[in-house]
This record gives C-alpha cells, structure tokens and sequence, in this order.
C-alpha cells in the first residue's frame, strides 16, 4: 500500500473501533476454536504496524511476516530481527507443518494470487492448526481508500468460501462482519466519491478514531455481532473466516493442490 497509508495506521489502529474491535474479535474466536498454548508459535501474515501481533506475543511465540520494507520497520521497534519475516517470492520462509496459528487479518485482498497464499498458509500449519482471516466485502464499498491501500479486490461470500472448499480445512466459522456498520459505510462511500470529484483531498473518515462515547458504542457493537454464531447476515462491511488445518492422516487428504 501507498508508504503514507502506513503511517495514517500507526496513528488510529490503536483506539480506532474497527482495528480495535477486530482484534478483541479473532483474540474470542482463536479462544473458541483453538486456544493457542504458551509454547506454540504464531504467524502473523502481513503483520503490518505489528499491533495485533504484539497482542499474540503476550501469549505464545510470535512470528511477524510483511513483504514491504516499510512495515519491516515498524516492526522492528518491536521484535528482533529473526522474529521479523520477508516471504522468499511467493514462498512464507518456514518449514511445513511448523506453525501452530496463522492470522491474516485485512491482508489477502492485496495479493493477486490470493489461493497460492492460502495453500501456503495451509502448508505451515501443523495439522489441527488454526488459521483466521478477515478481508474486506463488497465490491459496492469500493473506493479510494481500496485504491489507497493497494487491493486488488473486496470478496463477496461466495469467493470467500471458495478459497476453504477444499478437503484440506475444517471451516469453523465463515460470515459477514461489521454487519450494523455496513448502511452507515456504503452512504459514506457514496457521497465521498461524489465529493471526491470537486474535492480529491477530502478526509476521511477511515483515517480519524471517532469520539470516545461514539467509538465505544461502535466497537461494542461490533464484537458483539461478530461473535455471535446465530447471526447469518447476507451483507456486511468485512468477511471473517476461522479454519484448522486436517490432518491428512485422519482424513486421507493429500494436502494442498
């Protein structure tokens, strides 16, 4: 993504109530479905600031992969070099089955070849491994800051649930995130492309952390809907995904194609 883009994220992913809320969010589900273990080891794919894996490293070994230099040195504040990670071409640098937990939270929207990652992702892992990943939704919400940020596409369901079809993952949870959020976002986003074209330096509002009362009722709100199992909504601003890696010997796959 553009090198600005990653100082607007250093400044609001802290406090915002989306990066804040998706963290307390995956934290719930990895709980749910594979808590990790103080002596496992976690990768963070496409760390980023490093913000959410810090929250990981107060729980078990954290590894932390970007392929941008500049969010290697934000890293570095951090981590030590060997916990600091580039992918080697399209490869992760490690060896297979070695992984205990995966996260990719807001990072395979920007990779072309978004099922080669998620086969490589599945090739760390050790069998009964957890993998979770958030990606935006929606091709409707498509807009300048998509274009910011470098993403090659938002998902809609269907694609989304497409990259975890195979035999080779147990799918614990697929929905739509952010669901009470989504009318309030696709209006923004249609009137900033509005205004855009007479005012292309508009703020916005992605790049500010809202009023504490405001941003704590947002938050909540999203935490809450994002972890509830019944609530099957058909539209939301983000799609989540929470999958273990099968074990080939119990269930006589091959491993990924």
């Amino acid at each position: 993504m553009e090198t600005a883009e990653y100082h607007n994220l250093d400044l609001v992913e802290r406090e915002h109530w989306y990066y804040a809320g998706k963290r307390e969010l995956v934290h719930a589900w990895i709980d749910r479905v594979r808590p990790v273990r103080r002596n496992d080891t976690w990768l963070d794919f496409g760390a980023g600031t490093g913000i959410f894996a810090l929250s990981m490293r107060e729980r078990c070994r954290v590894l932390a992969l970007d392929a941008f230099p500049e969010s290697r040195a934000l890293l570095a504040r951090h981590f030590p070099t060997d916990q600091i990670l580039a992918p080697e071409g399209d490869r992760i640098p490690l060896a297979d089955a070695s992984i205990a937990g995966v996260s990719a939270l807001d990072v395979l929207e920007h990779i072309e070849d978004d099922q080669g990652a998620v086969a490589e992702i599945h090739r760390v892992l050790e069998p009964g491994g957890i993998f979770v990943g958030t990606v935006p939704a929606d091709m409707r919400l498509w807009s300048d800051w998509d274009e910011a940020l470098h993403h090659v596409r938002r998902y809609n369901r269907d694609a989304w649930r497409a990259l975890f079809s195979s035999g080779d993952w147990n799918v614990a949870h697929l929905a739509f995130t952010n669901v009470l959020a989504y009318p309030a976002v696709y209006a923004i986003r249609r009137l900033r492309r509005n205004r855009m074209r007479n005012a292309p330096s508009a703020p916005r509002s992605e790049d500010r952390v809202p009023a504490r009362p405001m941003n704590w009722i947002l938050r909540r709100l999203f935490v809450a809907t994002g972890k509830a199992r019944w609530l099957d909504a058909p539209f939301g601003v983000s799609l989540i995904v929470v999958a273990t890696k099968r074990d080939a010997r119990l269930h006589g796959s091959t491993g990924p194609r």
